[in-house]
């Protein structure tokens, strides 16, 4: 691990980041769980068909059928094995109509057969087509067969950790005072209307990430590097209730538009924080009330019991002190560390069934844009 160039750790990679090798300084991200623990959970329905890689159309072709049945049970199997074709059709037909696809003609090819092209065909065009797709699967419970899709906005195990320490210095350059009340305004959309934490909030998981930190600190009296931690500390305790006092400020929300329409870029720092404060105000505008786990569901399904085994998007997505210094280097590794206890990660996640109900039309765009709006927030901070 080298966390002097990057702070991913493992063989995670950043994919939405266009600034890659500057901006693996600034978020870090967590190593890649262990696929033994990741396994999904399935819940009372029975699952048919999941994910139609390379293996689906065998899923199908792997049922055996006896040469020789007695005739009533072969009547039986006829009939379940229509409905199953009748229904798997009708919900293909509404899941094709709601994401906007044209399905193969695949009856012709004799059940099972035509069920296994269709899906393997149709899981291929919505991969294509939607980036933020994850997965299809054919369901049946006692009355129906029919469709149930996943759509995932993928975080690829990165900590979004938003510094203030940056801003507050900032503050401090008097040619930078319109760029400053802009970030601020940012940063009080982020805080008050998408819900990220702060880290001097009690109930936050970096306040407690950091008390931690800092008992160790104090406890290790041999450590040589402890009066540059206790500056830190301080510098974060401190700091960070001041930035909390400004980002509070309800002004930063109610003259948002006023300092934009009054700002006057003079450089391409200027540009940037033009640019990200005018996407903040858009997203403010389309999605006035939005947070950022709105739609947060874990990887896969999961029971009362399993919940305490998921990582909550609250741990990694915060506003912090800094992203540099040895004090963050340490509550970076911590916070590493701990994850990797966990066996599922919560992600903006949306599940439609195509059973006859009603389909959302909920999307994942409100996620995509704040999510690269953080990210580019953060990558302003840290290379001012």
């Amino acid at each position: 691990m080298n966390y002097a160039t990057q702070h991913h750790i493992g063989y995670y990679q950043n994919p939405t980041a266009t600034k890659t090798a500057d901006f693996a300084q600034t978020v870090g991200r967590v190593r890649r769980l262990d696929a033994k623990t990741k396994g999904r959970k399935r819940g009372t329905e029975r699952q048919i068909e999941s994910r139609t890689d390379s293996h689906a159309t065998n899923g199908f072709l792997r049922c055996s059928f006896l040469p020789k049945l007695q005739e009533a049970e072969t009547a039986q199997a006829c009939k379940k094995s229509e409905k199953t074709e009748r229904d798997f059709y009708q919900s293909l037909s509404k899941l094709a109509g709601h994401y906007g696809i044209q399905p193969m003609q695949s009856r012709q090819y004799g059940y099972p057969y035509n069920i296994a092209l269709a899906l393997d065909d149709t899981e291929e065009q919505l991969r294509k087509k939607f980036r933020d797709w994850e997965e299809i699967r054919f369901m049946q419970d006692s009355k129906k067969t029919y469709f149930v899709s996943e759509e995932r906005y993928s975080t690829g195990a990165t900590l979004y950790y938003i510094p203030v320490v940056p801003l507050y210095r900032l503050s401090k350059n008097p040619n930078r005072k319109q760029a400053v009340q802009l970030l601020q305004s940012v940063c009080a959309y982020l805080y008050h209307i998408a819900d990220v934490p702060y880290y001097r909030q009690e109930s936050s998981y970096l306040y407690w990430m950091y008390e931690m930190v800092t008992e160790w600190i104090v406890c290790d009296d041999e450590n040589e590097d402890t009066p540059t931690y206790l500056n830190e500390i301080r510098q974060a305790e401190q700091i960070g209730e001041h930035m909390e006092q400004k980002i509070y400020n309800g002004q930063n929300l109610s003259r948002f538009k006023e300092r934009l329409n009054a700002f006057k870029i003079k450089d391409s720092f200027d540009q940037d924080c033009y640019k990200l404060a005018s996407e903040a105000f858009a997203l403010y505008g389309q999605f006035p009330t939005a947070t950022i786990n709105r739609n947060a569901l874990p990887n896969g399904e999961a029971n009362e019991e399993d919940m305490e085994n998921i990582i909550g998007m609250e741990k990694y997505v915060s506003f912090c002190a800094d992203a540099k210094g040895i004090l963050f280097q340490t509550l970076f590794d911590s916070v590493n560390t701990e994850l990797q206890e966990y066996g599922q990660m919560e992600e903006p996640t949306i599940v439609k069934r195509f059973d006859g109900s009603d389909i959302t039309a909920n999307t994942l765009e409100f996620e995509n844009r704040v999510f690269a709006l953080i990210e580019e927030l953060i990558y302003i901070l840290n290379n001012y």
